[in-house]
């Protein structure tokens, strides 16, 4: 593995925004919007997260299995490759590139256990193993992921406001149900979450911001027309400064809570994203 982010492929692979929702021919072909097509990514990240408290990992053995699954649909289609199988092959994947193996049969066995039914998600451990390989193929061997985990500690510490670790850690764990660990070097995320969590939670941390040089230039104007929690934020009289990266980030992570309303447990209601799911082949 690189020994630091900005000399590793992660760092290389990052991508714009407007690459990242850019919904595949083949999908569009089935009427998947490019909304629809962030909810199916939503979807099956919970989805991993659920299947992998089943088999007891390590939730940076998800951040990477989400973080794979989020870049293979940058180069792939969902109707040439399932996301229902694709899910489980990048936690299985992710086990083996963290260290944390999970064997392929029980990820079958918790699959079924979950799913009941449901012949869409009848996947045996052939097909995980055919997956796997196609995966490597699409993210072209490349399997480093740096998280924002290390850095928002390390952030904490040094700002003296280890008290914000389990609010803080919360929020960067919500980021993987968005796409920016493809679009922004992680230590920026862990500080768009300190950000949040400091002002949300009456931290002054505007000393410590400053002493980073990150400078936010927030203008009135800014917060006109969003959600009362943007005014919070951005016009808190202990609000600090951060560069436009970090602000940028703050304002997505707040605009999806305010969008989304996911259940934290149950992640999106039924009736709201099998309409969605049906417009993928079965299988693929």
């Amino acid at each position: 593995m690189a020994a630091n982010f900005w000399t590793s492929s992660h760092c290389k692979q990052l991508l714009d925004p407007e690459d990242v929702d850019l919904v595949p021919a083949a999908d569009r072909e089935r009427g998947i919007t490019p909304e629809e097509f962030r909810l199916i990514k939503i979807h099956m990240s919970f989805h991993i997260w659920r299947l992998a408290q089943q088999v007891k990992v390590r939730q940076r053995v998800v951040a990477t299995a989400i973080a794979y699954f989020r870049r293979v649909y940058t180069r792939k289609s969902m109707s040439d490759y399932d996301p229902r199988l694709v899910a489980p092959t990048c936690l299985y994947l992710a086990s083996k590139v963290e260290e944390s193996t999970v064997q392929a049969r029980l990820l079958v066995f918790y699959i079924k256990k979950m799913c009941g039914s449901d012949d869409k998600y009848r996947f045996e451990i052939k097909d995980i193993l055919e997956m796997e390989m196609k995966l490597l193929e699409a993210l072209d061997y490349y399997l480093v992921v740096f998280h924002p985990y290390r850095p928002l500690l390390q952030l904490l510490q040094d700002a003296g406001i280890t008290d914000l670790t389990q609010f803080a850690w919360g929020l960067v764990n919500d980021t993987y149900k968005m796409d920016l660990i493809l679009i922004y070097p992680p230590y920026m995320i862990a500080l768009a979450c300190i950000y949040i969590a400091s002002v949300l939670k009456d931290k002054d941390t505007t000393a410590w911001f400053e002493e980073l040089r990150v400078d936010m230039n927030i203008v009135s104007s800014s917060i006109i027309g969003f959600p009362a929690i943007y005014s919070v934020l951005f016009s808190s009289p202990n609000s600090v400064t951060c560069n436009s990266q970090v602000k940028n980030i703050s304002m997505e992570i707040l605009d999806f809570y305010d969008t989304y309303k996911i259940d934290p447990q149950r992640g999106i209601p039924e009736d709201k994203i099998s309409p969605v799911m049906n417009k993928l082949p079965a299988k693929a």
